[in-house]
């Protein structure tokens, strides 16, 4: 995941959790619904709250993980799932949380929605193989807050903003529609969508005074970069800019309003979920060789 800088950093920790039900959203789009005792204690902070969530390999009754000692900050934990054979090591993925339900004298629930690739590199991915065969009572591990307030909320528009710019992909469409849900009426946004078939539209929750334009592929529809420097924009003294979804895509935007709209640099929250012919471990791998040639 590429992103902006966050707020300082606020704890996080491992919730061992388990498969409630399942239920196709359209035809990209699987919802799975988790429960677990330990959600008693999991604070989705709304928006674009992301996780971390760690799948079993094929074969396997639950994920296996390295054990997370008291005090680490993190780079030991991660060192170790690191050193763990590539064929048992718990398959990673990030991924929004769609929605939290908590029910007094119930551990609650927690929705992640998952898009069903067949077409990235090799075919469908693990995620996208797991979700598909995922079931009532299978098991899953997630890093996830223990407080609403956390680092893994990363819209924040700035104060005084006076306009929201929103894009994203169908891998953005949970965190989209959360902030939507999430935005002040006095915000006005405009917000591009993008999806594989007008079947995934969902329907949107806002009270906000928003205009949103979906972008259906197989409709033939522009691309986001066309759409985007098409349209006539309020204008705005201090907008903000929330992108997310594939990276290059995100990465033209991102120049687009920078350059071209005048938008200030640090009033443009990005978020790479994925990039065209990599896996999200050829993504973090392709980042971090990105970040060390930078210095």
């Amino acid at each position: 995941m590429t992103t902006t800088e966050s707020p300082a950093i606020a704890p996080f920790r491992f919730f061992d959790l388990q498969v409630a039900r399942t239920r196709r959203l359209g035809p990209s789009l699987r919802r799975v619904t988790f429960t677990g005792p330990g959600l008693v204690d999991f604070h989705a902070g709304g928006r674009d709250q992301s996780l971390s969530l760690f799948l079993p390999r094929p074969g396997q009754e639950a994920p296996v993980l390295p054990a997370a000692e008291p005090g680490d900050d993190g780079r030991a934990w991660h060192a170790a799932y690191r050193a763990l054979p590539d064929d048992v090591r718990a398959v990673m993925r990030s991924y929004t949380v769609s929605g939290q339900r908590r029910t007094p004298g119930e551990p609650g629930e927690i929705d992640i929605d998952f898009v069903l690739h067949h077409d990235g590199p090799g075919g469908a991915g693990p995620a996208c193989v797991w979700a598909e065969a995922a079931k009532a009572g299978d098991r899953v591990t997630v890093l996830g807050p223990a407080v609403a307030d956390n680092t893994a909320v990363r819209c924040r528009p700035h104060e005084g903003a006076d306009h929201v710019l929103m894009w994203g992909d169908e891998t953005a469409l949970p965190a989209a529609l959360g902030i939507l849900a999430w935005l002040p009426p006095e915000l006005p946004a405009h917000v591009w969508l993008e999806v594989p078939h007008r079947e995934d539209i969902p329907a949107i929750e806002t009270s906000g005074d928003v205009t949103v334009t979906w972008l259906v592929r197989d409709e033939n529809a522009p691309s986001a970069l066309d759409a985007i420097r098409a349209a006539e924009l309020p204008d705005a003294s201090s907008p903000y800019a929330w992108l997310a979804g594939e990276s290059g895509t995100m990465k033209e935007l991102r120049r687009h309003l920078v350059r071209e709209r005048a938008y200030d640099k640090r009033s443009v929250t990005f978020v790479g979920y994925w990039r065209k012919g990599l896996s999200e471990d050829g993504l973090r791998f392709a980042e971090a060789q990105e970040a060390a040639a930078k210095g």
